[in-house]
This record gives structure tokens, sequence and C-alpha cells, in this order.
């Protein structure tokens, strides 16, 4: 295990949010792409759509069996009557369904396989331009009829506000494990937000964490910073059939409506996170989020499965 303060020395803030007087648009001060061509399976197209759009999608990275596999293990997950009680387990506020179900990879060996995919970990890699390991792995349900919305927010902002992560230099990469249509409630995204750091409003709440993993309400944009955004590079979904894959930069701003459709939309979420920008303490001030929702002790680069 590898301690924080043993991987990263507190450094400058570099992207001061919350507690300021009014919202603040800011240029980013990282690479959006660390690596290049040669460091992995992604070519000069897709580098550089990532890097001018924030976001990649590929269809059927996965196939029907592997799908059919994994999506059974979130059934079982979700009717463990072991894991409902855990506060890694989050439900939603009023149906009491489970929403999410967090540090995934260690609650089943099937889905930490997956995690560990070799074509998910070496796009990783080659976009963060090194080792990486998990800041955070997680299930979203999203049940048909009433899976609620995740508003509009950049992770980044969250990360480091909440976390304690230094640089923009992280990954998410959501797993369709069901179809995402245009209709039950997909992943949307603004392309070009990230290359832009919002400073949000509003001190952050001591255990912030166990409100905002059900609904957000700190850490979220300004309804005329999100208008300026949205005119700017319009909003795409990243809609396709189960088994596709979209990876998306730390601080590209995005969100998901409310699923009112008979059909769920369940995705496996992995956060990868470079090792030479292991969280430290968070910049908020306030004490750090629980480890299963951000890693604080193993940095240990992801071995592939």
């Amino acid at each position: 295990m590898t301690t924080a303060t043993e991987a990263t020395p507190r450094s400058e803030d570099l992207y001061p949010s919350r507690g300021l007087p009014e919202p603040r648009l800011a240029p980013r001060k990282d690479p959006v792409v660390h690596g290049s061509v040669e460091d992995g399976p992604l070519d000069v197209v897709h580098l550089r759509r990532y890097e001018q759009n924030g976001f990649l999608t590929f269809e059927g990275m996965f196939d029907d069996d592997e799908v059919a596999r994994y999506l059974a293990e979130l059934q079982r997950l979700r009717g463990d009557e072991a894991l409902a009680d855990r506060p890694e387990t989050i439900t939603e506020p009023e149906s009491g369904q489970v929403r999410s179900i967090f540090a995934v990879h260690r609650q089943s060996e099937l889905m930490e396989r997956l995690c560990r995919d070799r074509g998910v970990v070496e796009i990783a890699r080659q976009l963060l331009g090194g080792d990486v390991y998990f800041h955070q792995t997680r299930v979203n349900y999203k049940s048909g009829f009433r899976g609620k919305e995740f508003y509009w927010h950049s992770d980044f902002e969250t990360w480091h506000q909440e976390d304690g992560m230094p640089r923009m230099r992280a990954v998410s990469c959501s797993i369709s494990l069901t179809d995402n249509s245009p209709h039950n409630g997909p992943l949307l995204l603004i392309p070009g937000s990230h290359q832009e750091f919002l400073a949000c409003v509003g001190e952050t709440p001591e255990n912030h964490y166990q409100k905002s993993l059900q609904k957000q309400e700190y850490g979220v944009p300004d309804d005329e910073s999100l208008a300026a955004m949205v005119e700017k590079g319009g909003i795409e979904a990243a809609t396709g059939k189960a088994g596709s894959v979209t990876f998306f930069e730390c601080n590209v701003m995005h969100g998901s409506n409310s699923n009112i459709t008979p059909w769920p939309r369940s995705n496996c979420f992995i956060v990868f996170n470079s090792v030479e920008n292991a969280v430290v303490d968070p910049y908020c001030g306030l004490e750090p989020r629980p480890g299963f929702i951000a890693e604080r002790d193993d940095f240990s680069p992801v071995e592939i499965a």
C-alpha cells in the first residue's frame, strides 16, 4: 500500500472553488492528453477528438455473452442482503431503490475483472500517460420509471475540493451493461467544456457526500455559466448498445436526466487516476470522503486481468 503522503506532497491550489462570491471560469492548466500514439491503442484521430471534445465512445467493446455475465452479476449484487446496509450502497432518495454501489471491484471478483479489462486499462494508461490506479469504481443502476437524474457537474471540481485530487489527470470510463438510448437517461456531455474550469460558489458542508451521492447541491454550475458552455459546445448524448464504452475527461461538464421509461440504464463506472496525481488533503479544508468513494490508501498501478 502507498500512502497519500508518500505519493504526492501538498501543492499550490491551482483550481480554487467554493466559498467564492460568484462563479468564475478560468482556462485549465493541465494537458488533456498525457500520452502519445505510441503509448496505446488509440490513433491520432481518437486522441485529437478526445482532446477537442473531452470524450470518446466505442461501440461493441464487450460482446453479448460478456455483457450478460456482468449484468447478471449486477442484479446479484443489487439483491445481496449483506450489501444492502453497507455505506457503499446508495439508494434513491424517494423510492429507496439501489442507485449505486461503490468500490464494486472489492465487492465482486467478476466486477474486478471487468475493471481490469485489458482494452479499458490500456486506453486509460494512454490518455493519462502512464500507470493508473482506481480512484473510484461503482455501478449505477438508474432503474426504470424512477431512476433519478445526476445534475450537471465537473467531476474534477468535486474530486479536487472534497478528495484532494491535485491536477486534471484522471479519466472516467462508463461501460454500458444495458442499452443507453436517448430515452432512458443517458450520459449527457458538453463538448469542449473540459477546457475551462468553473469555480463554483457555496461552502462545502461537512459530510456532504452523504447527501450529494443522492442529489448534489454543491459544486454544481450556475445557470449562466452552464448556458454559456452549452451555447459554445452544444450537448451530446453518449448513447449505444450494451457493451459500448465511453471515456470522458475528468473536467468535462456532464449529467443525465431522470429515467421515466420502463428500461433501466445500468453502467459500470471506473475512475482511473494517474499514479503521479494521487490525492492529498481535500482543498475544501474538510475531512476527506470515505475511501470507498475516493481511494486514499492504495495507489498501486492497476494490473490487467
